[in-house]
This record gives C-alpha cells, structure tokens and sequence, in this order.
C-alpha cells in the first residue's frame, strides 16, 4: 500500500474512532458535546494516532490494539489546541480554516470542552487497560501522562509564555520546542511501542526517530510562520512575529532554518534502518512533514 493510501487508511480508522467517542446524550451538556466535536472532528492530518498505529503495525499488531490510546493522544492534542488559542495565551481566531472553539462558544465554554477532551482521553485509555488488564498499557499510560505534563508539553508552554519579548539562545529554543511540540509526537510512538511489546534496541530507535520528527515539525511550522498563507495553513501567519516570539527562523535565519530541518530528518529517518521496510511509512511521513504546506 503506497503512502497516500496507508495514511488514508490510518485517518479513516481515526476519524470514526473519534466520531463514536462522546456519548454524552443529556440536554444539559448538549452544548459542551458540541464545543468538544467542533475542534476534535475539525480536520487536521492526524499525525499523532497516525504514528501510533504506524509503529503498531511494524510489530504486526492490529490496529485495535493502540487505538483507543492513538484516540487519546488526540484528544488531549486538541484540548492543548483549544487551550492555546484562548487570549490568554495566542489568542488566534482561526485554526485549520474555522473559527477557534472560543471564537463560537465563546471562552468558559472553550476552556470547558478542552478540559473534558482531557479528561475523556485517560477515560478512554483507562477503560481500554482494564478490559485487558494489561500492565502494558498501564505504562503506555505513563507515558502519556508524562509528555502531556509539567515536564512535557504544558512545561514547553511555559518556557514559550516566558519567553516572550526577549530574545532565548539555542538551548532554551530546542528545550521548548522539544517539549511543546515534541512530546506529544514521541508519546503516540513510545505508547505504540509499549503495548506492541518492542525490545530495548526497538523501542529506543522509534524514540529518537520521534524525537527527531517532532523537532522538525516545529522548525517546518516555524518556516511556514513566515511563508505560509492563509489559504494553505489554515491560520493566519505572522503570529510568532506578533507575539515577539523566539523561534528557529529569527534565530538562524530563514536557509539555515530550512538546513536544518533537512538535517534532522534525515538523522530521523536513519534511526529506521535495522526496521527495513516495515518502517516504510514512517520515513515517508518524515520526508512528507518537511515538505507540507501546513
């Protein structure tokens, strides 16, 4: 199967996933039910259950297996997205082409609808490691609990928030973003890992290699800060320069910035090796990320 294809399959699979996840019928929590569907089935590439079904499958494991923990991951991605966008952080008006949550709900509800996104993930994960009673989603579980914390991505927000208006150097820029964006990237693979039962060589070979992605993936989306359209991303552009915001490009410069993200995709892509072409998707997905328009 060809890569547009697999990552066609792996997004449908998520998609009804996530449409079927909110059950909440009762006339009182309509609304929040809304607010959560409005930015939980808004699009987007699905790359984090995308990568945890991907390193799934190179142990043979049915997607069954990780997808209520692929499921989760999103959630608490969109609830992050939700929260972010409020005024008290970026206050963005657009995300993915459509009005941010508060913009329709309006604040309180925003901030509602993400927390119970949250919640319904380790809801989710919780009711998925009891049915099996398995010890090794219990630790897939820690380490989502983990990358989504203080010492994950809400710390990377807070070294951006502190960041603000000043200019950060090398290391703070790389400890942020690998934080901010890089751990609910690694998450997804890590879990997927976990509960496919992949040996010590394996599991840490997938971890650098999504460590990898997840830095690439925020000096791309600092390229496109710049670069980007409207139209292509969905958002409007220029909100990092409005927010006097530290990042790669006004660090090192639009080439060296598009150097590097070149770079550590590549030493991404070679942790893969020793997998052959069960990690087919995976390289592809790398190489893809770097070339995106969003």
């Amino acid at each position: 199967m060809i890569f547009t294809q697999k990552q066609a399959f792996y997004s449908t699979i998520v998609e009804e996933s996530l449409a079927n996840s909110i059950t909440m019928e009762t006339p009182y929590y309509i609304r929040l039910k809304e607010a959560m569907l409005y930015s939980l089935m808004a699009g987007g590439k699905r790359l984090r259950p995308s990568l945890a079904l991907a390193t799934a499958e190179i142990f043979e494991k049915e997607p069954r297996e990780v997808i209520a923990f692929a499921c989760a991951i999103e959630m608490i991605h969109t609830y992050s997205l939700i929260h972010d966008d409020l005024p008290a952080m970026d206050n963005d008006d657009y995300r993915r082409g459509k009005l941010t949550n508060h913009k329709v709900f309006g604040e309180a509800m925003a901030i509602l609808a993400g927390d119970a996104l949250l919640n319904l993930a380790y809801e989710t994960m919780i009711k998925d490691a009891l049915t099996g009673n398995s010890m090794a989603k219990l630790k897939a579980m820690e380490v989502i609990s983990r990358y989504a914390g203080s010492l994950g991505m809400i710390g990377g927000q807070v070294i951006d928030l502190n960041g603000e208006g000043r200019r950060v150097d090398s290391d703070e820029l790389k400890a942020m973003h690998k934080l901010k964006t890089g751990a609910l990237i690694k998450a997804p693979v890590e879990a997927s890992a976990i509960i496919s039962g992949a040996g010590e060589k394996e599991f840490a070979a997938l971890s650098n290699y999504a460590a990898n992605l997840g830095l690439a993936f925020q000096i791309k989306d600092d390229i496109l800060d710049v670069e980007g359209s409207m139209e292509e991303m969905g958002k409007k552009p220029g909100s990092d320069a409005l927010c006097d915001k530290s990042t790669y490009v006004t660090l090192y410069g639009l080439d060296k910035s598009k150097q590097l993200l070149q770079d550590v995709t590549s030493e991404g892509i070679a942790f893969l090796a020793d997998f052959g072409s069960r990690a087919d998707f995976l390289r592809e997905l790398a190489s893809a990320l770097a070339t995106r328009s969003n």
